[in-house]
């Protein structure tokens, strides 16, 4: 009886496979110490919002020629680390001085070519919450800059659809007459992307000054990449990077100068894992006012 168990067991049918844990790689580090330290091309995506020197609190102002200039190194770098199939997702806002703006993704966008990395899309977020200006249009969006490294890169659409404005419209003539007109699926999302910031009354709200939505991040991080796949954040932050690469299945990786944000990435990931996160869902629709849904 004892062998015709152990034979049982031994069988490819009766051995139990586990989940591999996706590996979560955080630090608090300068991020050019925290690339070099990766393997070249080893990266399948980087999303990151970088400080918009502005003088928050985990930033130091400086001229838009010296911000540039450290941009330039934080880009070098991770183009090195970027996969050949990868693609690297810079989310930035404006730099003000003297009341004027300078739009940071036009400043930012040769800094990327010169690299030789190809602009896939300009993805613009838009909420509807910020500071109100005085003598100018109040800001509601943000940027998103979308190069890849080659041709041949990463895109599923399938995951990241969005309900149809009209999913059961049909075929009014022709072969398909009848039929479905529509992806049952859904369709392709726009470039631009209506989502709440986070702010005070937000589910996910941190101590963080200005912290990314996990749903903002979540959509780039399906459409770009695989399960399996390494997710780098340079400018980590609260860690919602990180965060959205878990609950994906992805490997995260990332580093923050200041230990009070890499503790409540770190803070963040646990109650992922223990069940007790509260995210935004990702295509979860903006609450207007009549609506039944709740923010």
């Amino acid at each position: 009886m004892r062998e015709s168990a152990a034979r049982r067991l031994e069988h490819p049918s009766n051995v139990l496979h586990f989940k591999k844990q996706p590996t979560v790689n955080i630090e608090c580090a300068d991020n050019l110490t925290f690339m070099r330290g990766l393997q070249g091309e080893s990266i399948h995506l980087i999303v990151t919002s970088p400080p918009y020197n502005v003088g928050k609190a985990y930033e130091q102002r400086s001229s838009l020629e010296s911000y540039l200039e450290q941009q330039a190194a934080a880009i070098a770098e991770a183009v090195r680390v970027l996969h050949p199939h990868g693609s690297i997702c810079w989310q930035v806002g404006n730099y003000v001085q003297d009341g004027e703006i300078y739009p940071l993704d036009i400043a930012l966008y040769p800094l990327f070519r010169v690299h030789g990395l190809q602009l896939r899309n300009r993805i613009v977020w838009t909420y509807g919450h910020g500071l109100h200006c005085q003598k100018r249009f109040s800001g509601r969006h943000e940027t998103i800059l979308w190069f890849t490294k080659t041709e041949d890169y990463t895109f599923n659409l399938d995951p990241v659809r969005v309900p149809s404005k009209y999913p059961g419209k049909k075929y009014f003539k022709g072969p398909k007459h009848g039929k479905i007109s529509s992806n049952p699926l859904g369709k392709n999302p726009s470039d631009v992307w209506d989502i709440p910031n986070v702010k005070a009354n937000h589910v996910e709200k941190t101590s963080h000054p200005c912290q990314f939505p996990v749903g903002l991040v979540e959509r780039l991080i399906l459409a770009l990449t695989s399960k399996g796949e390494n997710v780098l954040d340079p400018y980590l932050g609260s860690g919602s990077t990180a965060v959205a690469a878990l609950m994906n299945d992805r490997n995260a990786y990332g580093c923050d100068l200041f230990p009070e944000y890499i503790k409540i990435a770190r803070d963040r990931i646990e109650a992922f894992r223990s069940g007790r996160l509260r995210t935004r869902p990702m295509n979860k629709p903006v609450y207007q006012p009549g609506d039944l849904i709740s923010e």
